[in-house]
Protein backbone atom coordinates (compact mmCIF):
# COMPACT_ATOMS: atom_id res chain seq x y z
CA UNK A 1 0.00 0.00 0.00
CA UNK A 2 1.46 3.39 -0.98
CA UNK A 3 0.99 6.88 0.36
CA UNK A 4 -2.44 7.71 1.73
CA UNK A 5 -2.66 11.39 1.02
CA UNK A 6 -0.11 12.87 3.43
CA UNK A 7 -0.03 9.71 5.56
CA UNK A 8 2.06 6.60 5.28
CA UNK A 9 0.18 3.46 6.36
CA UNK A 10 1.64 1.49 9.27
CA UNK A 11 2.75 4.72 10.95
CA UNK A 12 1.85 6.58 14.13
CA UNK A 13 1.39 10.36 14.02
CA UNK A 14 1.49 13.01 16.72
CA UNK A 15 -1.25 15.65 16.62
CA UNK A 16 -4.87 16.58 17.25
CA UNK A 17 -7.27 13.86 16.11
CA UNK A 18 -9.78 16.22 14.44
CA UNK A 19 -7.08 18.07 12.49
CA UNK A 20 -5.40 14.86 11.32
CA UNK A 21 -8.70 13.19 10.39
CA UNK A 22 -9.47 16.15 8.10
CA UNK A 23 -6.30 15.39 6.12
CA UNK A 24 -7.19 11.76 5.44
CA UNK A 25 -8.60 11.03 1.96
CA UNK A 26 -12.35 10.41 2.00
CA UNK A 27 -13.28 6.73 2.04
CA UNK A 28 -9.74 5.54 2.80
CA UNK A 29 -10.19 3.66 6.10
CA UNK A 30 -11.84 0.25 6.50
CA UNK A 31 -12.19 0.13 10.29
CA UNK A 32 -11.87 2.64 13.13
CA UNK A 33 -11.44 1.37 16.69
CA UNK A 34 -11.06 4.06 19.32
CA UNK A 35 -11.35 4.93 22.99
CA UNK A 36 -11.71 8.75 23.09
CA UNK A 37 -11.51 10.91 26.22
CA UNK A 38 -14.60 10.59 28.44
CA UNK A 39 -14.77 14.11 29.96
CA UNK A 40 -14.81 12.77 33.52
CA UNK A 41 -11.94 14.81 34.98
CA UNK A 42 -9.78 11.69 34.83
CA UNK A 43 -6.64 11.74 36.99
CA UNK A 44 -3.85 9.65 35.52
CA UNK A 45 -1.98 9.23 38.79
CA UNK A 46 -4.87 7.79 40.81
CA UNK A 47 -3.65 4.75 42.72
CA UNK A 48 -6.48 2.48 41.70
CA UNK A 49 -6.41 -0.60 39.48
CA UNK A 50 -3.46 -2.02 41.47
CA UNK A 51 -0.91 0.29 39.88
CA UNK A 52 1.88 2.50 41.20
CA UNK A 53 1.34 6.15 40.34
CA UNK A 54 5.00 6.69 39.47
CA UNK A 55 4.76 4.12 36.66
CA UNK A 56 1.93 5.98 34.91
CA UNK A 57 3.12 8.18 32.05
CA UNK A 58 2.02 11.79 32.51
CA UNK A 59 0.36 13.93 29.83
CA UNK A 60 -3.21 12.62 29.64
CA UNK A 61 -5.43 15.36 28.18
CA UNK A 62 -9.09 15.48 29.14
CA UNK A 63 -11.87 17.33 27.31
CA UNK A 64 -13.85 19.84 29.44
CA UNK A 65 -17.42 18.65 29.94
CA UNK A 66 -18.86 21.85 28.46
CA UNK A 67 -16.97 21.24 25.21
CA UNK A 68 -17.49 17.49 24.94
CA UNK A 69 -20.59 17.51 22.74
CA UNK A 70 -19.01 19.80 20.14
CA UNK A 71 -15.70 17.92 20.30
CA UNK A 72 -17.48 14.59 19.78
CA UNK A 73 -19.53 15.77 16.80
CA UNK A 74 -16.40 17.22 15.18
CA UNK A 75 -14.27 14.11 15.33
CA UNK A 76 -17.08 11.68 14.47
CA UNK A 77 -17.98 13.79 11.42
CA UNK A 78 -14.41 13.62 10.15
CA UNK A 79 -14.07 9.92 11.02
CA UNK A 80 -17.22 9.19 9.02
CA UNK A 81 -15.83 11.04 6.02
CA UNK A 82 -12.62 8.97 6.23
CA UNK A 83 -14.46 5.63 6.40
CA UNK A 84 -14.86 3.62 3.22
CA UNK A 85 -18.43 3.06 1.93
CA UNK A 86 -18.36 -0.36 3.59
CA UNK A 87 -16.42 0.85 6.64
CA UNK A 88 -17.19 0.28 10.32
CA UNK A 89 -16.34 2.04 13.56
CA UNK A 90 -16.24 0.92 17.21
CA UNK A 91 -16.38 3.74 19.77
CA UNK A 92 -15.82 3.17 23.50
CA UNK A 93 -17.73 5.29 26.00
CA UNK A 94 -18.52 5.49 29.67
CA UNK A 95 -22.15 5.93 30.70
CA UNK A 96 -21.74 9.59 31.69
CA UNK A 97 -21.07 10.94 28.15
CA UNK A 98 -22.82 8.22 26.18
CA UNK A 99 -25.55 10.63 25.04
CA UNK A 100 -22.95 12.84 23.32
CA UNK A 101 -21.49 9.86 21.47
CA UNK A 102 -24.93 8.69 20.32
CA UNK A 103 -25.86 12.21 19.18
CA UNK A 104 -22.57 12.50 17.28
CA UNK A 105 -23.23 9.18 15.55
CA UNK A 106 -26.72 10.28 14.53
CA UNK A 107 -25.50 13.70 13.33
CA UNK A 108 -22.90 12.03 11.10
CA UNK A 109 -25.53 9.76 9.52
CA UNK A 110 -23.99 6.54 10.78
CA UNK A 111 -26.06 3.42 11.42
CA UNK A 112 -25.81 1.68 14.80
CA UNK A 113 -25.57 -2.09 14.34
CA UNK A 114 -24.95 -3.07 17.97
CA UNK A 115 -24.59 -1.48 21.37
CA UNK A 116 -22.04 -3.77 23.01
CA UNK A 117 -21.19 -3.98 26.70
CA UNK A 118 -17.64 -4.72 27.86
CA UNK A 119 -17.80 -6.12 31.40
CA UNK A 120 -14.45 -6.10 33.22
CA UNK A 121 -13.51 -7.66 36.54
CA UNK A 122 -14.04 -4.71 38.89
CA UNK A 123 -14.39 -0.93 39.07
CA UNK A 124 -13.39 1.78 41.52
CA UNK A 125 -14.88 1.28 44.99
CA UNK A 126 -17.91 3.45 45.81
CA UNK A 127 -19.86 4.11 49.03
CA UNK A 128 -23.16 5.64 47.90
CA UNK A 129 -23.80 4.13 44.46
CA UNK A 130 -23.26 0.96 42.44
CA UNK A 131 -19.70 0.28 41.29
CA UNK A 132 -19.30 0.91 37.57
CA UNK A 133 -17.70 -2.20 36.04
CA UNK A 134 -18.49 -1.91 32.35
CA UNK A 135 -17.98 0.26 29.27
CA UNK A 136 -20.20 0.80 26.27
CA UNK A 137 -18.96 0.01 22.75
CA UNK A 138 -20.95 1.42 19.82
CA UNK A 139 -20.60 -0.63 16.63
CA UNK A 140 -21.63 1.64 13.74
CA UNK A 141 -21.39 1.55 9.94
CA UNK A 142 -21.95 3.80 6.93
CA UNK A 143 -24.21 1.35 5.07
CA UNK A 144 -26.39 -1.16 6.95
CA UNK A 145 -26.39 -3.45 3.88
CA UNK A 146 -22.67 -3.32 3.18
CA UNK A 147 -20.10 -3.85 5.93
CA UNK A 148 -17.66 -6.51 7.11
CA UNK A 149 -18.85 -8.94 9.76
CA UNK A 150 -16.95 -12.21 10.02
CA UNK A 151 -19.17 -14.42 12.15
CA UNK A 152 -16.42 -16.12 14.12
CA UNK A 153 -18.78 -17.68 16.67
CA UNK A 154 -22.06 -19.47 16.09
CA UNK A 155 -23.86 -17.33 18.69
CA UNK A 156 -21.98 -14.03 19.12
CA UNK A 157 -23.49 -12.09 22.01
CA UNK A 158 -23.37 -8.36 22.71
CA UNK A 159 -21.98 -8.60 26.25
CA UNK A 160 -18.24 -9.34 26.42
CA UNK A 161 -16.64 -10.37 29.71
CA UNK A 162 -12.95 -9.57 29.27
CA UNK A 163 -10.61 -8.71 32.12
CA UNK A 164 -8.42 -5.64 32.24
CA UNK A 165 -4.70 -6.19 31.81
CA UNK A 166 -2.21 -5.07 34.46
CA UNK A 167 1.47 -4.32 33.97
CA UNK A 168 2.82 -4.38 37.50
CA UNK A 169 6.18 -2.65 37.85
CA UNK A 170 6.17 -1.37 34.23
CA UNK A 171 5.65 2.01 32.64
CA UNK A 172 2.16 2.41 31.19
CA UNK A 173 -0.34 4.91 29.90
CA UNK A 174 -3.24 5.63 32.30
CA UNK A 175 -5.83 3.86 30.13
CA UNK A 176 -5.30 0.68 28.11
CA UNK A 177 -7.64 -1.60 26.18
CA UNK A 178 -7.03 -5.34 26.61
CA UNK A 179 -5.41 -7.07 23.65
CA UNK A 180 -8.16 -9.74 23.66
CA UNK A 181 -10.87 -7.10 23.31
CA UNK A 182 -9.20 -5.27 20.41
CA UNK A 183 -8.32 -8.53 18.70
CA UNK A 184 -11.94 -9.64 18.82
CA UNK A 185 -13.15 -6.41 17.20
CA UNK A 186 -10.51 -6.49 14.46
CA UNK A 187 -11.19 -10.13 13.60
CA UNK A 188 -14.95 -9.63 13.43
CA UNK A 189 -14.98 -6.38 11.45
CA UNK A 190 -11.98 -6.38 9.14
CA UNK A 191 -9.97 -8.64 6.87
CA UNK A 192 -6.22 -9.09 6.27
CA UNK A 193 -4.89 -6.15 4.27
CA UNK A 194 -7.55 -3.72 5.53
CA UNK A 195 -6.60 -0.36 7.02
CA UNK A 196 -7.41 0.08 10.73
CA UNK A 197 -7.28 3.53 12.35
CA UNK A 198 -7.24 4.67 15.97
CA UNK A 199 -7.43 8.50 16.15
CA UNK A 200 -6.98 8.46 19.96
CA UNK A 201 -4.08 6.03 20.09
CA UNK A 202 -3.10 6.04 23.77
CA UNK A 203 -0.88 3.04 24.50
CA UNK A 204 -0.98 1.81 20.89
CA UNK A 205 -2.85 -1.45 21.46
CA UNK A 206 -5.02 -1.05 18.34
CA UNK A 207 -1.95 -0.49 16.14
CA UNK A 208 -0.03 -3.43 17.60
CA UNK A 209 -2.96 -5.85 17.35
CA UNK A 210 -3.81 -4.69 13.81
CA UNK A 211 -0.22 -5.30 12.72
CA UNK A 212 -0.19 -8.72 14.39
CA UNK A 213 -3.46 -9.60 12.61
CA UNK A 214 -1.98 -8.70 9.18
CA UNK A 215 -3.90 -5.44 8.85
CA UNK A 216 -2.44 -2.07 7.98
CA UNK A 217 -2.75 0.57 10.69
CA UNK A 218 -2.71 4.29 11.33
CA UNK A 219 -2.63 5.94 14.74
CA UNK A 220 -3.07 9.54 15.89
CA UNK A 221 -2.20 10.79 19.38
CA UNK A 222 -1.85 14.31 20.78
CA UNK A 223 0.47 13.40 23.70
CA UNK A 224 4.10 13.05 22.53
CA UNK A 225 5.02 10.66 25.36
CA UNK A 226 2.21 8.29 24.38
CA UNK A 227 3.32 8.30 20.73
CA UNK A 228 6.82 7.30 21.82
CA UNK A 229 5.40 4.62 24.11
CA UNK A 230 3.26 3.19 21.28
CA UNK A 231 6.17 3.20 18.83
CA UNK A 232 8.25 1.30 21.37
CA UNK A 233 5.40 -1.19 21.79
CA UNK A 234 5.32 -1.75 18.03
CA UNK A 235 9.06 -2.31 17.89
CA UNK A 236 8.87 -4.75 20.80
CA UNK A 237 5.80 -6.49 19.41
CA UNK A 238 3.97 -6.11 22.71
CA UNK A 239 0.56 -4.66 23.63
Amino acid sequence: MGLLGTFEPDTLYEGDACALLKKLPAGSVDLIVTDPPFAIDFTAQRLNYNRTGGNVIEGYREIPAAEYGKFTRRWIKQATRALSPSGSMYVFSGWNRLRDILEGIDAAGLVTINHLIWKYQFGVFTKNKYVTSHYHILFVVKDRKRYTFNKLDHYPEDVWVINREYWKGKKKTPTKLPKELVQKIIRYSSNPGDLVLDPFLGSGTVAVVARNECRHFLGFEVVPEYVSFARDALRAGRT
